[in-house]
């Protein structure tokens, strides 16, 4: 009877003291913090978008407010009027507009990639500019957080005509606002054009890029080996700005220089030479070239790009 008292009381002992480290490391658990749980749901998850710029543009911080940037760029004969799309788009009046952006990162700060032309312009040049309403688009955004390169081509960009080798460089020619957002929500633009009204447009991102297009009236002329419409727009820009630049392409034969447009000649050299308007003439005269037209119209697709670089502007007194 001794026995079995004895391994009964060691019985409960053990089941006693097996209980109590339970319950104590039960305890400790409970106590200690759940970090890594509440880092994750703390950490909100962003995306890139890209507002990607195309056409005879130029940009510069806003003398207004020093957390927005302007995009500027004429409008002239040579180029379709401006549209901007997502997975909606819209085509815009000559005027100003405003895009806003939903919260986002800090602004650049930086140096510019080298990949982008830049020149000086001075204040009152850069608000004649601003304030040209025979036909002009500015655009104000949030400075983005990094300017991006979305294509880039071999020119050379000066001051003195042609401009020297030593400026030769691949230059890029499609310049992109890169965003990091929270949201693809809240993307949305206001505007006043020139003349007519806008309503403000909500954009639907179901991918993360915005377009602001002015793509060229017409596809070029394939026997026109000298760049002729990227010639006329760089020239269009730079008058708009105020700006004496040049630009021009290695590839190109020296013969080009010839007829390039952005010499001025006399009226008697002016009468042989064939200008936009005879060229859109030509191709409104040909089936084919009015259907590509068409199509290019309806479906925002380019025959031809402007090779000519985009300026990124400093402004002097």
């Amino acid at each position: 009877m001794k026995t079995r008292s004895y391994f009964t009381s060691m019985t409960m002992a053990l089941a006693g003291a097996f209980l109590a480290t339970f319950f104590l490391i039960a305890c400790q658990q409970s106590q200690q913090p759940q970090a890594p749980a509440a880092t994750q749901s703390t950490v909100a998850s962003t995306e890139k978008v890209f507002v990607v710029f195309e056409g005879p543009w130029a940009f510069v911080d806003d003398p207004k407010d020093a957390n927005s940037v302007l995009a500027l760029a004429p409008k002239t004969k040579l180029h379709r009027d401006l549209y901007v799309s997502a997975s909606n788009d819209s085509t815009l009046a000559a005027g100003t507009y405003d895009l806003s952006v939903p919260a986002h990162g800090p602004a650049f700060s930086g140096v510019l990639d080298p990949s982008f032309a830049q020149a000086k312009i001075d204040a009152k040049s850069l608000q004649h500019a601003l304030d040209d309403k025979s036909g002009r688009y500015v655009i104000r955004l949030p400075k983005p957080e990094a300017y991006v390169a979305a294509k880039r081509v071999r020119s050379r960009v000066g001051s003195g005509y042609p401009p020297d080798a030593s400026t030769e460089q691949p230059y890029a020619t499609f310049v992109s606002f890169r965003y990091n957002v929270s949201s693809l929500n809240g993307f949305s633009l206001a505007g006043t054009p020139d003349t007519g009204t806008f309503n403000p447009l909500l954009f639907q991102l179901e991918t993360p890029t915005i377009r602001f297009a002015i793509e060229p009236a017409q596809f070029d002329d394939p026997k026109d080996m000298c760049h002729t419409h990227s010639r006329e727009a760089f020239r269009d820009t730079t008058k708009f700005l105020g700006l004496k630049l040049y630009v021009d392409f290695p590839a190109d034969s020296a013969d080009c220089h010839k007829t390039d447009p952005q010499i001025p000649r006399s009226t008697k050299a002016e009468a042989g030479r064939e200008t936009p308007l005879d060229r859109l003439a030509m191709v409104e005269a040909d089936p084919v070239a009015r259907y590509l037209t068409a199509a290019m119209y309806f479906f925002h697709a380019s025959a031809a790009d402007c090779d000519a670089p985009p300026l990124f502007l400093t402004v002097t007194p």
